[in-house]
């Protein structure tokens, strides 16, 4: 398939793997401190107004006339009443489980087959539209998981928000988990909500995975809507903070690798690769076309993307973080002596060999497989190593196992009709 643009910007995450918090006990932990997204907000804020001034003399702040919010996802926090993050709170100050839990947090695997099977007794039309599998990195898997291994903190929280609707609300001066707006882009990919059975999934469903969910299902949300509408006006608090102008209009938040399709400009026909830690793949179609559910993939939302279209999301569990991982635990330093600098030497130590050439075969499920098996219990693999193998040719191999995921996913979105004419891919720093 054609690449027709690459673009590069910045993480949407404040430093999520930076102050990542993990647990040597269990490989599957990844949480993050509240704090940190509230310290990155105005320090990256401040700094973007600040490089536009450098960029283009005169430049004032009160020329911004809005703000959009994506992060990654699915990343519930738990909070209080008033819609404070419990990670917070003193008491909650050293616990992991009152933290903000992270995309790629893989805890709940227990749970997300209990969901699985579950809703393929009582609600398989849960199911159909997100592939068939219930993911570990999603909504209820994470807060069912959270019930029954921390239930001091499941009884403190009395709600929970997915992160890219709280930065908009905290924003916004209204963290009020009852009335800030939530998002139909995190909501339909991640939380079982559509229109079509009333939102959010039933009381008897969740009664019969947890009696628990019940009570706190009130305490959620009823409507979820898109990031075309208002979540509200930048409030004072903030524009102090930030020297945005106060009354500035703030978008309902969304997932990371969505709006990056936007930019991207995502059209029917193309599929734009968000490429981090991870990948997401992002495509979308008409919605008053007939589309069929497809498995294995990661939804298929109205309005997540754009308005009056589907947005249909994919991705593989790791890319960055499987390149970073390599590159400082397992590259000698005769690369070189920094990241960086060994990523450049071996790419040109491959960049004249053919692909396959060092005999290798790879595997890129070191965090598990998204899509189309959706399964993180599933790890890497390398064939092939003899006594001769380099780094730059292991480096190569994991490169093309990417490569090779990517076509699957692009091959089964074809094979249940979805026309991909064209690959579009957005680098995240």
């Amino acid at each position: 398939k054609a690449i027709k643009n690459v673009n590069f910007g910045g993480d949407c995450n404040f430093g999520i793997c930076r102050y990542e918090l993990t647990d040597p006990k269990d490989p599957n932990v990844a949480r993050q401190n509240p704090g940190d997204y509230l310290d990155g907000l105005e320090v990256i804020i401040c700094g973007a107004i600040t490089e536009a001034a450098s960029v283009r003399p005169g430049f004032c702040p009160s020329e911004v006339i809005g703000i959009g919010v994506d992060t990654t996802g699915s990343t519930p926090i738990p909070v209080d009443e008033s819609g404070t993050p419990l990670g917070l709170k003193p008491e909650f100050s050293d616990n992991l489980a009152a933290m903000v839990w992270l995309w790629k947090d893989h805890t709940a695997h227990a749970e997300a087959k209990e969901i699985t099977e579950k809703a393929t007794q009582m609600r398989p039309e849960y199911l159909a539209k997100c592939g068939g599998i219930y993911s570990s990195e999603w909504w209820w898997a994470k807060i069912l998981h959270l019930k029954r291994t921390s239930p001091d903190v499941f009884e403190a929280a009395y709600s929970f928000v997915e992160h890219c609707d709280y930065i908009p609300a905290v924003l916004a001066g209204n963290t009020d988990p009852r009335s800030l707006k939530r998002g139909i882009c995190a909501a339909g990919h991640k939380a079982m909500y559509s229109d079509t059975w009333g939102g959010l999934p039933d009381e008897e469903f969740l009664e019969a995975l947890d009696p628990a969910l019940v009570p706190l299902r009130a305490r959620l949300f009823e409507v979820a809507v898109s990031a075309g509408e208002k979540a509200g006006e930048l409030c004072a608090e903030w524009a102090q903070k930030t020297g945005l102008s106060e009354g500035t209009a703030i978008s309902v938040g969304a997932f990371d690798c969505h709006m990056g399709a936007v930019a991207c400009g995502v059209k029917e026909g193309t599929l734009t690769k968000i490429l981090g830690t991870s990948t997401c793949d992002i495509t979308v179609s008409p919605a008053d076309k007939e589309l069929a559910d497809i498995p294995g993939l990661c939804g298929i939302v109205d309005g997540s993307v754009l308005p009056g279209h589907y947005g249909i999301e994919a991705g593989q569990s790791a890319v960055g973080d499987i390149f970073l991982w390599f590159v400082n635990h397992l590259v000698p330093e005769s690369y070189g002596s920094s990241p960086e600098e060994k990523f450049a030497a071996m790419e040109k130590s491959m960049s004249h060999e053919k692909p396959g050439s060092g005999g290798l075969l790879a595997l890129d499920w070191n965090n598990g497989n998204r899509t189309i098996l959706v399964d993180p219990r599933l790890s890497g693999l390398l064939l092939g190593q003899t006594l001769h193998t380099q780094a730059h040719e292991i480096y190569r191999a994991y490169i093309e196992a990417t490569a090779f995921g990517a076509l699957t996913i692009i091959r089964r979105m074809e094979e249940y009709g979805v026309r991909i004419d064209e690959a579009e891919i957005y680098v995240t720093a």
